[in-house]
């Protein structure tokens, strides 16, 4: 029998994809410390993994029957592929699904730091609002202002499309031209051009070496003081003390952020800036999105472990 482990408890009926051949183990909530991780993968066929989830030699060396590891996410660079295709071993992932509600999730962290929502909010639940006043809470517009897109990709598309319904001109920087930024009214421009203009700044792209810190302190100073700027990719894109900073010194006007350099670590100088709206890694957050993914990963685990290479597998060459 084959035994599959997952990291967290996942909101799908894993077992009932995987089959009768197959034990499935899992936390009745929550996920798995590292220590109990390690032991459960000793005897593991697959793993369902999560970004916080470092899939790395050491793991691997403790799991020698792994075959699979289905990472609960679109990026995956908490696993070390190389190390995984070594062994012969399939990485998989969730692509395409969150793609909405990510883009969602984006445009309500721009729309709550454009016009002060958390700290309205916090005014009248503390008893502190006295009522309507002109010069109150004065954000700063949306609707016709220029949103520079980094990396456009299935979710920087899907912010576009929305950002049309807000007659905003869509510029966006990436290392190649992408097909259907004509039909989305985006246009292709340097990340220098691309930090003058925005009024909002969009954070899209994977991690990788040339993605690590693209928002450093430079990129901040480069923007317009009356700027926001909006992550909901990966926190280790943007430097979270050069943000925190800048928001102190008003370099930029606010900032939403869904994602952290050192999750759940965030930078004090975020977490009491009251300019920085701060969600709790929730792009994908919903019913069905979360659903679907661990669908995805038990329908990968299984395909693997039956003998077919799963659909979203990210290293084929180990198929060849």
């Amino acid at each position: 029998m084959s035994r599959v482990v997952s990291a967290a408890a996942l909101p799908f009926d894993v077992a009932a994809v995987l089959g009768d051949a197959t034990e499935y183990v899992a936390p009745a909530a929550g996920r798995m410390a590292r220590d109990a991780l390690l032991a459960a993968a000793a005897d593991a066929d697959a793993l369902i993994t999560l970004l916080r989830d470092e899939v790395n030699d050491a793991l691997l060396d403790a799991a020698p029957r792994l075959r699979i590891v289905a990472n609960c996410a679109v990026g995956y660079d908490n696993v070390d592929v190389a190390a995984c295709t070594r062994r012969g071993i399939a990485v998989t992932n969730t692509p395409g699904v969150l793609t909405e509600a990510t883009a969602d999730f984006a445009f309500a962290l721009m729309l709550a730091a454009a016009r002060r929502v958390v700290e309205g909010d916090a005014m009248v639940r503390g008893g502190t609002w006295t009522g309507w006043e002109p010069g109150q809470l004065l954000g700063v517009p949306v609707a016709g202002a220029t949103l520079g897109i980094i990396g456009l990709g299935r979710i920087g598309q899907a912010v576009a499309r929305r950002a049309r319904g807000f007659d905003m001109t869509v510029l966006y920087a990436g290392p190649r031209e992408v097909a259907a930024a004509g039909e989305l009214g985006a246009r292709r421009v340097t990340l220098a051009e691309l930090w003058a203009a925005s009024d909002f700044v969009s954070v899209c792209c994977p991690l990788d070496d040339s993605t690590h810190h693209i928002v450093d302190a430079a990129a901040l100073a480069a923007m317009k003081p009356t700027a926001i700027l909006v992550n909901t990719s990966r926190g280790p894109c943007v430097d979270e003390a050069a943000l925190a900073r800048a928001l102190a010194d008003g370099i930029i006007a606010g900032a939403g952020l869904d994602v952290y350099e050192r999750e759940p670590d965030v930078d004090p100088g975020l977490r009491t800036s009251g300019r920085a709206v701060l969600a709790p890694h929730a792009g994908s957050a919903t019913t069905t999105t979360r659903a679907k993914m661990a669908e995805i990963c038990a329908r990968a685990v299984r395909d693997a472990l039956e003998g077919r290479r799963p659909e979203t597998v990210v290293n084929p060459e180990i198929y060849a």
